[in-house]
């Protein structure tokens, strides 16, 4: 039963396999296939013209020779692929003359042979069978060339392709490693402080969490997609460390709508502007600020909205004009990235204070190639 299995994957592998994946399979395969066509086609036109059955041979002779002589041509045209073109062109008709002439020689030995008693002129039956053979080989030659030159560009469409889908994963992982030094940082200096103040307890707890933190941006790619409940887990290990900090200063909100909860998303898009949050609106205000992040389903998209109590655009709050550049930046080239024009990035802050960040995205719960741990 293994075995029978093993052999219908490997048949179905088979089946699956791009016609032209093996260039020499398919040249092979289409010589064959063409040549025996030819064959074909001459020798039943000749007999539904009347012709008798030995007509069949020279026939036959003339198809060996065709196939035979093609063989060559395609060694020639296979080299003739890599020069300039005016040296392609007028080389290869050349050899399509040169070879269609001594085919039509042969043919008209063979004729001349087989039927010695014929009153057709030999420079007659010559030309006759070089305006043949020359149409037959000449169309052989420009479907050569027509499948060698389609391959080429999706040869280079495929190459262009691979360096598109690098230069972007590079461009996303520059995206997301710009945020582990700031992040670092800032975490950093708070356990310095912890420390200066000898809260040595609170600076141990925060470096626990710090490291869970850390351990999650090492086990996932940094070109992987998470699912937004996983991010919302992330946000929350995160806003744990900054709760040594603030304490009741800082109080985080979640509403993410179960429908939501599945889609996805690139890993730590919404940290930074968590952090701004912190920075902005919870940092200058001695009494804080709530940190509200909701995520709801618009049609196909889903909608993602972090918002605070700040004072937003209005008061000190200068995230968007003296940020280091980092947060909102970062999050619009990742989205483009990721998403393309399929995503839309604005910031509100209303007179009456507060700031608020809202994203849309394909609502999309399909499994990538590469998931986040």
């Amino acid at each position: 039963m293994q075995k029978t299995t093993e052999q219908n994957a490997a048949l179905t592998v088979m089946r699956a396999q791009p016609f032209f994946e093996d260039k020499n399979r398919a040249f092979w395969i289409l010589q064959g296939l063409g040549w025996s066509g030819a064959f074909l086609l001459r020798g039943l036109s000749g007999i539904a013209n009347g012709q008798p059955i030995s007509f069949l041979v020279p026939v036959l002779i003339s198809t060996v020779t065709g196939y035979s002589l093609t063989l060559l041509m395609a060694v020639g045209f296979r080299f003739l692929l890599r020069q300039r073109p005016i040296v392609t062109w007028t080389t290869s008709i050349a050899v399509a003359i040169f070879a269609a002439g001594t085919s039509a020689f042969i043919d008209a030995w063979v004729f001349t042979t087989l039927n010695p008693l014929s009153e057709g002129g030999g420079l007659k039956l010559f030309l006759g069978a070089f305006y043949l053979n020359f149409t037959l080989l000449g169309a052989w030659s420009a479907l050569y060339y027509a499948i060698n030159y389609y391959l080429t560009v999706e040869q280079q469409a495929d190459q262009l392709q691979r360096l598109e889908n690098q230069a972007s994963s590079a461009q996303l992982a520059m995206l997301r490693y710009q945020l582990n030094p700031h992040f670092l940082f800032n975490t950093l200096n708070s356990i310095s402080t912890l420390v200066l103040l000898k809260q040595t307890d609170r600076a141990n707890a925060m470096l626990s969490r710090l490291s869970a933190f850390l351990r999650y941006t090492l086990i996932n790619e940094p070109t992987a997609q998470v699912t937004l409940e996983q991010e919302i887990e992330t946000l929350k290990l995160y806003l744990e460390i900054e709760k040594m900090r603030f304490e009741d200063r800082l109080r985080p909100i979640f509403d993410i709508h179960p429908a939501v909860a599945g889609t996805r998303l690139p890993s730590l898009l919404l940290q930074p502007l968590v952090e701004n949050a912190i920075k902005y609106a919870v940092t200058p205000q001695e009494e804080g600020a709530d940190i509200v992040v909701t995520a709801q389903p618009i049609g196909e998209n889903v909608r993602i909205v972090v918002s605070d109590t700040g004072p937003g655009l209005n008061g000190h709050d200068q995230r968007v004009t003296k940020g280091t550049g980092v947060g909102l930046a970062n999050i619009r080239d990742r989205l483009a990235q990721a998403f393309g024009e399929r995503q839309s990035m604005e910031t509100r802050s209303p007179p009456e204070g507060g700031y608020s960040v809202i994203i849309e995205m394909p609502l999309s719960i399909a499994e990538p190639s590469r998931v986040a741990a």
